[in-house]
């Protein structure tokens, strides 16, 4: 997929998906001057990439190399005018810590991160540094920005998923998947304050559609297990994961918990499907990856971060795994069949 790099009085970003497309509207804030640009390519500038992952998780290694697919078609050579340095700190918050402070006395031209946990250390450490985000489902909630149309300072990117009053949506799609399902148990850390806002839309909303919610508390993996664990003794019961740096490095145990529990559930997005979790309602992980390389590109040629509006998924992917679902007892009813972008066999 081709990563536009088009002129600067361009209103908005298109990029193509597997049914359709995702609008992300910057604005005329892209409208910056060019000038320079050919100099600027000549000189080696210096990309630092903080992850709340470990290194050898596939899925970072897939963002990864989506995100240096982007550069690379924006001009931006590994070895030629681009360095990148990479931390990968897990879900251990003083490793993140310690990476975060690292990564701010390199000193260098932008930085890229993801997680909530990640981007409040970092905000610690630099208010001038570029910073360029993914994988955020709150920002403004969280803290990070003032708001997605001009988010001030030195922080932009990309929100990762629907805005809390959207939240229930995950509960309906679960209960239309897994109609016997009344007792739904939903994964929070509650440190994250986007989680928090998640939840009592949910708690809010999950009375109308005669499902009864409890909120599992998990901040760390060690809370992964009896959190299942509560959630199996439940009759009828399913389970909504939010999306989370532990939820993600931890995913595939909380998928073989769900299956060994046979306990219907839904994640934030496809590659725990692909994993083998049931179904899953989110933004495209991969392309967002794809689309931070472009606002780099921007900033890496003038641009100030607290310029570029915060990019917003204006729809998000729905993905069901057949063979777990026929494990569960489940069909798929007509209805999300033509709604699935994406059905794994």
């Amino acid at each position: 997929m081709a990563i536009l790099d088009s002129p600067p009085a361009l209103a908005e970003i298109c990029y193509m998906r597997r049914r359709g497309f995702i609008k992300l509207v910057l604005g005329t804030a892209l409208s910056w001057p060019l000038t320079g640009q050919a100099q600027q390519r000549d000189v080696v500038r210096r990309i630092s990439v903080l992850q709340a992952f470990d290194a050898i998780d596939p899925e970072a290694q897939r963002r990864i190399r989506a995100f240096r697919q982007g550069l690379q078609e924006l001009g931006w050579i590994e070895g030629h005018n681009l360095r990148l340095d990479y931390r990968w700190g897990g879900t251990n918050p003083e490793r993140i810590r310690a990476f975060a402070a690292e990564l701010v006395r390199s000193g260098p031209d932008v930085i890229l991160a993801s997680t909530t946990l990640v981007l409040q250390l970092l905000q610690r450490e630099t208010r001038t540094i570029p910073i360029v985000f993914t994988q955020l489902s709150d920002p403004i909630g969280d803290g990070i920005v003032q708001n997605l149309a001009q988010p001030g300072g030195n922080i932009t990117g990309l929100t990762s998923a629907e805005q809390p009053a959207l939240a229930p949506r995950s509960l309906e799609l679960l209960t239309e998947l897994a109609p016997r399902t009344v007792r739904v148990t939903i994964l929070v850390n509650p440190d994250q304050p986007s989680h928090v806002a998640r939840w009592q839309v949910i708690e809010r909303a999950a009375g109308s559609m005669g499902v009864q919610v409890r909120a599992a508390e998990v901040r760390r993996a060690a809370e992964i297990t009896p959190a299942m664990d509560a959630a199996a003794r439940e009759s009828n019961a399913g389970l909504v994961v939010l999306p989370d740096a532990v939820t993600t490095v931890y995913r595939t145990l909380i998928i073989g918990l769900a299956a060994r529990h046979r306990l219907p559930a839904i994640y934030p997005a496809r590659f725990n499907v692909v994993s083998g979790g049931l179904m899953s309602y989110g933004a495209d992980s991969i392309d967002q990856y794809r689309q931070a390389a472009l606002y780099v590109d921007r900033i890496l040629r003038g641009a100030k971060p607290g310029d570029l509006p915060v990019g917003e998924p204006t729809r998000l992917e729905l993905v069901i795994n057949l063979k777990t679902a026929k494990a569960l007892g489940l069909d798929i009813p007509p209805v999300l069949r033509r709604e699935a972008d994406e059905i794994i066999e």
